[in-house]
């Protein structure tokens, strides 16, 4: 696919916001590369091909995943629109800066939210890493708000919390091709040193912010 086509597709990859090997030691620049520019990439190709099948190409990525949600005859087109959509939020959850910073942490609300509903930073991510690794096969652990409350949740495959009424705040990928070129089987492991090194708490407390807006209305 050319950068004509490209330009012409109803949904575009977005470049990484950071370079592919910021995120080093913890994921590698490899993994970026093959995670980001093949699968990734590969979501999105499909999904461009699949929407203009079925003339849905004019709806927005968040409308598609909702028109497409627990219809059998549009499966292929949530799972394509569902991991661009996890996919795109994936990157933005993490932060190049986590390995080099000790003091980077949640701020503000966010932290209150977290010290009054899990107790403290290092209880909210025990649960994050509890879940990535209770996880059966492919999915996703996710930092949800719903109805104005914190919430570890996860979900399997191509799944995401928008079609439960729930709001991500943050993501972690454990499809196996997120971490086995780095990490083979150590599922646990490349979690905690992503929750522990990596996450973009900014962003978090961005999209809360948002949550509490849609919560009050």
């Amino acid at each position: 696919m050319n950068t004509a086509d490209e330009a012409n597709w109803p949904f575009t990859l977005p470049p990484l916001p950071f370079a592919e090997q910021a995120l080093a030691p913890v994921i590698s620049s490899q993994t970026l590369h093959f995670h980001h520019g093949k699968h990734h990439r590969g979501y999105v190709e499909t999904l461009n091909s699949l929407v203009k099948q079925r003339e849905l190409q004019d709806l927005s990525l968040v409308e598609l995943i909702q028109r497409t949600y627990g219809v059998p005859e549009y499966s292929e087109i949530f799972n394509n629109a569902a991991q661009v959509f996890n996919h795109n939020f994936y990157w933005q959850s993490l932060s190049p800066v986590r390995h080099q910073s000790a003091d980077a942490k949640p701020r503000g609300e966010l932290a209150r939210d977290i010290d009054d509903q899990f107790g403290n930073l290092a209880a909210l991510k025990a649960q994050m890493v509890k879940e990535a690794v209770a996880q059966f096969g492919s999915g996703w652990v996710w930092l949800v708000a719903e109805d104005g409350r914190l919430k570890v949740m996860r979900t399997p495959n191509a799944e995401v919390p928008i079609t439960e009424a729930c709001l991500p705040l943050l993501t972690l990928d454990v499809w196996e091709h997120a971490y086995y070129l780095d990490y083979q089987n150590r599922r646990e492991e490349h979690v905690a040193a992503v929750v522990n090194r990596l996450l973009n708490w900014t962003f978090a407390a961005e999209n809360l912010a948002l949550a509490e807006v849609a919560y009050a209305a």
